[in-house]
């Protein structure tokens, strides 16, 4: 059965509101250290800016779906969108670490309502070519996220303060509202919109898949967070070549889910997730036990190409398992990302304190292996077909 994924929109919309979560997300890593510089902080209490964003998205993740159904999900998108700009003014304008660390826990606490609103959007809307629109809205998130850090570098050296980077998208969704107000609401749009489904318990299969998101943003998140001080430690490159040997694995991951969003129209969501573990362990195993510069860098590079599907596939499949409740289904995702991004990479953090850098990098290992293990067991409880798209 042959089945039309089109683009309108409401799609483009979407992709932006995800977008524009990915962009503040990702810039806190950067601004970090001029923070740090400007209010005189400790490398403890400077972390803490990101780990109040991870609250913040934990707590969406538990009770997203009752703000989303107490005030409709369209409004709660643009509830979203509007937190993170207001949080955003008050961390620039901030001049103590209690207003710039909770802006950042305002940011992850409001904003993250867009994280739980717009899978489930999508997916009411395209059924079962959820996965292309997924998977397409996180190559355009990866690529904004990527082009975080480099905007913040350019601000700093050319215009003079970091602080333009975060000021000029925080505008953002003032155009958006420009471009799109006169548009429909999505839930009065024919083709799909934003649910408001009762809530009910979530079935079994539904939170098998929500671990595998767990592990799998994990290892996304792991290796972003330390892969620069392994390369530095482990393989003795400079600081500042190893921590821009990061974006290796940022471009990567923009050019696996590109691919994977084409590949997702031609073979299972299943099959297609166990090729995308596979290539991520070699690329990752790689650079894990080489000694080689250039064969680690090579070998992150391939790990981001594998590692790229592993989130818009695992939640297509989370959702598709919940398809008469995909608000809570998509909420509960959230959760899912919040816990990984707070507690793995700290776990990692921890453990390299305590048996070194190279062996505590094991872990991102078995994380794969264990996301591996539960595909390939879902695989053959749940049939999954190709989507054929005309």
């Amino acid at each position: 059965m042959a089945h039309t994924f089109h683009r309108d929109r409401f799609t483009l919309l979407a992709y932006l509101f995800l977008a524009f979560y990915g962009y503040f997300i990702n810039v806190l890593g950067p601004i970090t250290p001029f923070l740090k510089d400007e209010l005189k902080l400790s490398y403890t209490v400077a972390g803490l800016h990101y780990t109040a964003f991870a609250v913040g998205i934990l707590l969406v993740g538990l009770g997203g779906h009752l703000v989303i159904r107490r005030l409709g999900s369209w409004r709660s998108l643009w509830a979203g969108a509007l937190g993170i700009s207001l949080s955003t003014v008050l961390l620039l304008i901030g001049k103590t670490p209690l207003i710039t660390i909770g802006a950042c826990f305002l940011m992850g606490s409001v904003g993250s309502l867009i994280l739980a609103i717009v899978p489930s959007a999508l997916s009411e809307k395209y059924g079962e070519l959820r996965a292309v629109a997924l998977s397409e809205a996180n190559v355009i998130a990866s690529a904004v996220a990527a082009g975080a850090p480099l905007l913040v570098g350019w601000s700093a050296r050319w215009a003079g303060s970091w602080r333009l980077a975060l000021a000029s998208v925080a505008l953002a969704p003032i155009l958006m509202y420009i471009i799109f107000r006169k548009d429909p609401s999505p839930v009065q749009a024919s083709g799909g919109g934003f649910p408001a489904q009762a809530g009910r318990s979530l079935p079994l299969l539904y939170w098998v898949y929500w671990v595998a998101i767990v592990l799998g943003v994990a290892v996304e998140f792991c290796i972003i967070s330390w892969s620069a001080n392994y390369l530095e430690t482990v393989l003795g490159m400079l600081r500042a070549d190893a921590a821009q040997s990061v974006s290796l694995f940022l471009v990567a991951m923009m050019l696996g889910r590109l691919l994977g969003g084409h590949l997702v129209r031609i073979f299972s969501i299943h099959k297609l997730l166990i090729a995308s573990i596979l290539v991520a362990i070699a690329g990752y195993l790689l650079f894990w036990l080489t000694d080689s510069i250039s064969l680690a860098l090579g070998g992150l590079f391939v790990a981001g190409l594998g590692v790229a599907s592993l989130y818009p596939l695992i939640i297509s499949l989370a959702i598709g398992a919940v398809p008469d409740d995909t608000v809570q289904a998509s909420a509960r995702a959230t959760l899912a990302s919040g816990t990984a991004i707070l507690t793995l990479p700290l776990i990692l953090g921890r453990l390299a304190d305590s048996v070194g850098i190279r062996l505590a990098f094991g872990i991102v290992a078995l994380l794969l292996v264990c996301v591996f293990a539960i595909i390939q067991f879902t695989a053959r409880a749940v049939p999954a077909h190709p989507l054929v798209v005309g």
